[in-house]
């Protein structure tokens, strides 16, 4: 990556847990670089790589590994600084890491596109960069939010046409949200006389679930063989709600006197796993297609209309 810090700030400021790359290790302790600060050099003592009793500081660290680590003591004019792996917090390092990976991709799409129109990296965070991490929070979050909104982030900057079609095409390509394909399989069974009608209702609870964002779809695979499938720009926040729909789905047939039974807990399928599914009932429309005498009234099928 071009040589550039990834804050507006030359160092870090005491207390601050920042990511590092291990350079070297000795007797002493660990020399470290701080990618986020344009790779200047810090240092871990012994004493602060761990609360337990030391005997090895290989054991601990790997030289090329990446740690989150606490801000000690910074000397700006001599270039010195102290930082700490004991003090660091689970919390601390799990924060860390989050934010080094989103001012880490920031950081590409600024370097990739100062390499690609000829210029320094630093000019372009001078003029957009560091004013959009005050702004937002972040970068990345002003990056994301471009994707739709382009003028409400980038306008007041006034980007020149070339500039602005290499930033979106690095933050369109590497930013923007990647759709899931999500699915849940059940099966659902009522033996009561209005059995059909109460498995009916109950795919209808479910797919009711739905939201502008999401759309669940209820299909049949083989009687009494269910799936609920979704396309998500938002795994965790979907699968949240295709559990929802099928609570929902459970609550109306347990009403009815029916059964519902969850044979694989939503989650995101491969591609290979779609086409499985799609050849499942494609097999199962054929072999229905061949018996005789098929009607509404003995058919479970999945046909909520």
């Amino acid at each position: 990556m071009s040589s550039c810090r990834f804050y507006e700030a030359e160092f870090p400021e005491p207390d601050e847990v920042v990511m590092v790359k291990i350079a070297s290790i000795n007797d002493i302790g660990a020399y470290v670089l701080l990618e986020e600060y344009n790779n200047i050099q810090g240092m871990i003592t012994v004493a602060d790589l761990s609360r337990r009793r030391i005997r090895s500081v290989q054991k601990l660290v790997r030289v090329g590994k990446n740690e989150a680590v606490v801000t000690l003591r910074v000397d700006k004019e001599k270039g010195y600084i102290d930082l700490s792996k004991r003090q660091a917090s689970p919390e601390d390092v799990r924060k860390c890491e989050e934010k080094f990976k989103r001012s880490r991709a920031v950081h590409s799409i600024i370097t990739h596109v100062a390499k690609k129109l000829d210029c320094e990296a630093e000019d372009l965070y001078k003029r957009f960069g560091w004013p959009l991490y005050k702004r937002y929070g972040h970068a990345y979050d002003a990056f994301t939010k471009a994707i739709t909104d382009y003028d409400e982030v980038f306008g007041e900057y006034n980007l020149e046409p070339e500039l602005k079609k290499e930033l979106m095409t690095g933050i369109t390509r590497r930013l923007a949200p990647q759709n899931s394909k999500l699915r849940a399989d059940f099966e659902i069974t009522c033996y009561n006389f209005q059995g059909v009608e109460a498995i009916r209702k109950a795919l209808k609870a479910a797919e009711a679930v739905s939201t502008t964002e999401t759309e669940l779809q209820v299909r049949l695979i083989a009687p009494p063989e269910y799936v609920i499938t979704a396309t998500s720009v938002n795994k965790e926040r979907d699968i949240k709600l295709m559990e929802d729909a099928l609570a929902a789905a459970d609550r109306v047939i347990r009403e009815e006197g029916g059964l519902l039974k969850v044979t694989m807990r939503p989650k995101a399928v491969s591609e290979l796993e779609e086409k499985e599914l799609q050849a499942a009932m494609d097999l199962a429309e054929r072999s229905n297609a061949q018996v005789a005498g098929d009607d509404d009234d003995s058919d479970q099928d999945g046909d909520l209309e």
